[in-house]
């Protein structure tokens, strides 16, 4: 098991790199997540002794039992919906929060940061393809939110997220990269505000994501398997 995962994630940045230079970007320009939901401990150690240090989460209870097993040096983002209820036992775990879906989550973010004396750094989660089953700002609606958001001062936005429809080809998922991309620098030029984060891609389709922009790419199945 060790050894395939270490096979995995080279092979894993070995793409991300191959990817970059197709993009004329440079290699550091991009962060791998490796996405560790449901997977055990001794998989996440695995990938770390190979010289993986950033992991991905997406449930709060998962990561409460999972972090503490595992070394200090391990770096850890929330990958998946926060709900307000777990805020609290999650801010002291995770060093960026990717899915930052209304303005009621960024608020409460606020509030608790604000009386723990903590500043939240977070990505606003874009819906771009309008998908009913899935949360999300539309794009609209964050043009709407942007300036109250902005207006929290204990939360650090830093960036976008997003999650394009399952698509049997990586190509089909190209346009919402591109949209993501597009939004970030419309909301730059507008706000007046740095935006340097778009996390895009997962296994299925990161390669077109970095060639679209992408500073942060989730992959999980890729690295660890079903």
């Amino acid at each position: 098991m060790t050894d395939e995962i270490a096979s995995n994630l080279a092979r894993v940045l070995a793409t991300i790199a191959t990817a970059t230079a197709k993009a004329g970007r440079k290699r550091d320009e991009v962060q791998l997540i490796a996405v560790s939901k449901k997977q055990g401990t001794e998989k996440v150690r695995a990938a770390f002794d190979a010289g993986q240090p950033l992991f991905g989460e997406s449930r709060v209870q998962e990561a409460r039992a999972k972090v503490p097993l595992l070394p200090g040096a391990v770096r850890w983002h929330f990958v998946g919906h926060l709900q307000k209820n777990k805020i609290r036992h999650a801010l002291p775990l995770f060093e960026m929060f990717h899915s930052v879906d209304s303005v009621a989550l960024a608020e409460e973010l606020q509030r608790i940061g604000d009386e723990d004396g903590v500043r939240p750094r977070v990505l606003l989660e874009v819906n771009s393809a309008g998908e009913a089953s899935k949360i999300g700002f539309s794009p609209d609606a964050l043009r709407t939110h942007m300036a109250a958001l902005l207006a929290l001062s204990r939360i650090e936005i830093e960036g976008l997220m997003t999650i394009p429809p399952l698509a049997p080809e990586p190509e089909n998922s190209r346009r919402y990269f591109a949209s993501l991309r597009e939004l970030r620098d419309q909301l730059q030029r507008e706000f007046s505000v740095p935006l340097p984060q778009l996390s895009m891609g997962m296994s299925n389709d990161y390669t077109v994501a970095i060639e679209e922009g992408a500073t942060m790419v989730r992959v999980g199945t890729a690295i660890f398997g079903q």
